[in-house]
C-alpha cells in the first residue's frame, strides 16, 4: 500500500525548507529544486503542491503571516484575563508582544529573512503579489497601534502622547530593529536589538 501523506505537514516541510534556503542563500537561489534538495524531496513532488517559484514564496509569505499571528495569539492567551495583570506584566506586555516581530532566534531570523526577500521583489516582480506584504505592514501597525491603546487604558502609556505618532515611530523602530539584525548581525545582536526596543518602550511608560 503507499505511504500516505499529509499534505498540510509536507507544505510546512516545504516551507521550513524553504526558510532555510532564502536564510542562507537570498531568494534568488530559492529555485524549486533547491527547495525540493533542502526539503529531501524530488523536484515531481514538489511540483504537486507548488506550480513555481512565485506560488511557493507567495504561500511560504502567508505561512509566515500566520505563523507570528498565531504565537502572538498564544502570547495574549498565556496571559489569561489582561484586566487581572499585575502592574509588573501590563509594564512586560508591550515587549512580550513585540518582541515576536523581531528577529530573536533561527526562527524568527528566517521568518525575518524570507519577509525582507518577499517585500524587496514585490516591489518590482510583477508575478509577486505585494498584497501580502501590504497586508503584513498594515497588520503591524494595527498591532502596535492596539498596544499603544491597551497601555493608555491600562494607565502605562505616558500622559500627553499622540497614538498615531508613537504607532508610526515604534513601527518605524520595529522595522529598522528587524532590517538591521537581519542584514548585519556583526553590528546589532539579538540582546541589542532588545536592549533597544525596551529603552523605548521604558520612554513610553514614563
Amino acid at each position: 500500500m503507499p505511504k500516505q501523506v499529509d499534505p498540510v505537514a509536507r507544505r510546512g516541510e516545504v516551507v521550513d525548507a524553504l526558510f532555510r534556503v532564502v536564510f542562507r542563500d537570498g531568494l534568488q537561489r530559492a529555485s524549486l529544486r533547491a527547495v525540493a534538495d533542502e526539503a529531501g524531496l524530488n523536484i515531481g513532488s514538489l511540483r504537486h503542491y507548488f506550480a513555481d517559484q512565485q506560488e511557493l514564496m507567495r504561500f511560504a509569505m502567508r505561512a509566515m503571516l500566520d505563523r507570528v499571528g498565531d504565537r502572538l495569539l498564544h502570547r495574549i492567551d498565556e496571559l489569561g484575563d489582561l484586566s487581572a495583570l499585575t502592574e509588573e506584566q501590563r509594564l512586560r506586555l508591550p515587549m512580550d508582544l513585540l518582541s515576536e516581530l523581531l528577529p530573536l532566534d533561527e526562527t524568527r531570523r528566517a521568518e525575518a529573512a524570507v519577509f525582507i526577500d518577499f517585500v524587496t521583489a514585490a516591489r518590482t516582480h510583477p508575478a509577486i503579489d505585494d498584497e501580502l506584504a501590504r497586508r503584513s505592514a498594515a497588520g503591524t501597525r494595527s498591532l502596535i497601534r492596539r498596544i499603544l491603546t491597551r497601555m493608555r487604558e491600562m494607565g502605562t502609556l505616558r500622559p500627553g502622547l499622540d497614538v498615531d505618532v508613537e504607532t508610526e515611530r515604534l513601527n518605524s523602530l520595529v522595522d529598522g530593529l528587524g532590517l538591521n539584525t537581519v542584514l548585519y548581525p556583526d553590528l546589532l545582536s539579538p540582546q541589542g536589538c532588545v536592549e533597544v526596543l525596551q529603552t523605548h518602550l521604558d520612554e513610553l511608560t514614563g
